[in-house]
């Protein structure tokens, strides 16, 4: 991966950015990441801060891939994208998809730790008032218990695309399959594996949620596209639009592309590294993302942080393949 690439040299481009949200998404208001400004592009590394070394260096790959190596053409020019609701109360919902334009479906946050089953079926309901295709997003969040009760609770009202992550575990991806007539999609189960095609040999998915970011860029993450024979759906991971332009071009890159993309998620920044992109039709073109220096430093994070985000790319950068 590294190349003829230097540690000395990406340390030289390395920009560090805090973007501020609009609403708590992962538990957090305020997104860090670090930009390589390279001799292809921009390129980015946003490993959340909780990931070591070993796991976000898979997220360290991409940034430099984007920036010190030219991203494939795309033969698809506009993406569609879903809208994307946080686990805000009902009465926000109305607000959040006012962000998406367009958009003819929208992902859900549901299983958050506090809420009930009754706030997920209340946002759930809310979405549906506005948009016609809904699905949703538990991040693992539920038992296989949980998983069925809350599929039935919250296709009461109206029919649910899949269920995302709906549990940790393959095991219990495959038992919820089994029990409930809802299509299930994986994301971590994908993402965080060893093996990212072990959740389709087992039978456990419908839907292959892929992230350019965890699986190590945009060629790994079509790589392992070509290996499954599920329908995918390119996703961010709370990406500045840097990384969600690389996505972009991701699924520009797909043979096909039955279900909308979760490239959406800059409209959860209140400011972003670009000017931003407004959907169109719930489309947005499949294309590369240069940052604006001038953005860059009106959001550049504190000289510490800085520092941290340095050394975390030294501890990375040694465990690239």
């Amino acid at each position: 991966m590294r190349g003829v690439v230097e540690l000395s040299d990406v340390l030289e481009r390395l920009h560090v950015v805090a973007l501020p949200m609009r609403v708590r998404f992962r538990g957090i208001t305020v997104r860090e990441v670090a930009l390589i400004d390279g001799p292809a592009g921009w390129g980015e590394f946003g490993a959340f801060g909780e990931y070591d070394a070993p796991e976000a260096a898979h997220w360290l790959a991409p940034g430099i891939e984007a920036a010190y190596r030219p991203l494939p053409a795309v033969h698809r020019d506009l993406i569609p994208i879903n809208a994307t609701v946080p686990a805000v109360a009902a009465a926000d919902v109305a607000d959040v998809l006012g962000r998406f334009p367009g958009a003819r479906t929208a992902k859900v946050k549901v299983a958050e730790p506090g809420q009930s089953l009754a706030d997920d079926v209340a946002r759930v309901n809310a979405v549906r008032a506005v948009v016609a295709t809904v699905r949703v997003d538990a991040n693992g969040g539920w038992t296989v218990e949980d998983a069925v009760a809350a599929a039935e609770a919250l296709t009461a009202d109206g029919p649910l695309e899949y269920l995302e992550q709906p549990c940790k575990t393959v095991p219990e991806l495959a038992e919820v399959r089994r029990r409930v007539d809802v299509p299930v999609a994986a994301d971590e189960s994908i993402r965080k594996a060893d093996d990212p095609l072990h959740v389709v040999r087992c039978g456990a998915a419908d839907v292959a949620v892929l992230k350019v970011a965890p699986l190590g860029g945009v060629h790994t993450m079509l790589a392992i596209a070509g290996q499954i024979d599920i329908p995918v759906v390119v996703s961010s991971a709370l990406d500045s639009a840097v990384g969600i332009g690389a996505g972009l071009v991701a699924a520009g890159c797909l043979p096909d592309l039955p279900y909308a993309c979760g490239l959406g998620t800059g409209g959860l920044f209140i400011e972003d590294v670009a000017e931003p992109v407004t959907p169109v039709d719930g489309y947005l073109p499949a294309a590369a993302v240069r940052a604006d220096p001038a953005r860059i430093a009106a959001l550049a994070a504190a000289p510490e942080r800085r520092q941290w985000w340095i050394e975390r790319v030294r501890a990375c950068f040694p465990l690239l393949s």
